[in-house]
């Protein structure tokens, strides 16, 4: 990201009520499933190997614009400042997907016990595992800019997680849910990777190239970027009206399901965050990485966890609903987590050196 990208305005309208939008999708999706049944059930049709081809499609639309973003040019000069990029590297792969199971089993399959029968536990556990293995690539760039971050170093810790995404994503999922005792579909698993990760990157990579090269770097991040935006964010509520037409009973059945699920979650964005954010401040990193390392991992790349969630359990799995939860939570936790960071920042300021 240059720094006409970091001119802009930050958050957006749509962006900070994110929250509000997803619960209105839920009424909406709830009362279309409900009252019209016959359009999920005319939507469920269209599926090849498990893959709603209507979600699939409104899914690249969210991800497409997102990898468009990711300048993996500026990998070279990685070998600059290493230092936040080993923080953010180890904070996501290293603890995050690990911390994000250990919470979520521990509430939802103990502290929850009473609350939750085993079997839908178990499913919202999945759910959180794939949170917790898809770092965020895409709203980090806000919650960067809202920090003051350094827009440069952002892009390359972003590029460098989209490739480790291509690696690690599908065997620290494969190994989690394994231990949760949910089976894997190895085959749906690797599609869903194929599909909204690979098939997004390299088609979002070669448009950037192919509308650079034609008209320039400012066109781009000015112009070309920015017509998306409004095409992100209807892909994402359209998404989630049809998820919830096909999750009203579970939703209805559960409500307090809900809440409990986003227990876990915000517990470990909060404890994700801390963990970047203090391991910067003792390496000596400055405030304008800690911050943004912070947010990466505290964040999520919850298009994708929908996505693969959708692709291995079905559109109707309670497993796409504690994605989903990751959704409702996301903006209120990190704009709370971008104000901690804002106030924090003289932690990270040098102590002048006073001479005798």
């Amino acid at each position: 990201m240059n720094k006409d990208l970091k001119s802009k305005s930050g958050i957006s309208f749509f962006e900070k009520y994110l929250t509000l939008w997803v619960v209105l999708c839920m009424a909406v999706g709830i009362l279309i499933g409900k009252y019209l049944p016959a359009l999920p059930s005319f939507l469920g049709q269209f599926e090849y190997a498990r893959v709603s081809i209507p979600i699939a499609i409104l899914i690249w639309l969210m991800i497409y614009p997102m990898m468009m973003k990711v300048d993996f040019a500026s990998i070279k000069n990685v070998g600059r400042n290493p230092k936040g990029l080993y923080i953010t590297w180890a904070t996501n792969w290293l603890i995050k997907p690990f911390t994000m199971y250990a919470i979520a089993a521990f509430f939802l399959l103990i502290v929850f016990k009473a609350l939750i029968p085993y079997d839908l536990a178990k499913d919202y556990l999945a759910g959180a595992i794939l949170l917790g293995a898809a770092p965020c690539t895409a709203m980090v760039f806000v919650w960067s800019y809202l920090t003051k971050g350094n827009a440069a170093y952002t892009v390359v810790q972003v590029a460098t997680n989209d490739l480790i995404i291509l690696i690690a994503f599908t065997p620290i999922v494969a190994f989690l849910l394994g231990i949760g005792g949910i089976s894997i579909p190895w085959n749906t698993l690797h599609l869903s990777v194929g599909l909204f990760v690979v098939i997004p990157l390299v088609g979002g990579y070669l448009t950037r190239i192919s509308v650079i090269k034609n008209k320039g770097l400012e066109y781009f991040d000015q112009k070309f970027i920015p017509k998306f935006n409004n095409i992100t964010i209807g892909g994402l509520l359209l998404t989630l009206i049809i998820i919830f037409s096909f999750q009203g009973d579970v939703i209805l059945n559960n409500p307090l399901h809900i809440f409990l699920i986003a227990v876990p979650l915000t517990i470990q964005t909060f404890l994700i965050f801390f963990i970047a954010y203090l391991l910067s401040k003792k390496f000596k990193v400055k405030h304008d990485i800690a911050a943004p390392a912070g947010m990466i991992g505290a964040s999520n790349f919850f298009e994708l966890a929908v996505a693969v969630a959708i692709s291995l359990f079905g559109t109707n799995s309670p497993v796409v609903l504690a994605t989903i939860v990751g959704v409702l939570v996301e903006v209120p936790v990190m704009l709370t987590l971008v104000n901690i960071a804002n106030k924090t920042k003289h932690w990270f300021q040098e102590k002048p050196i006073i001479s005798n």
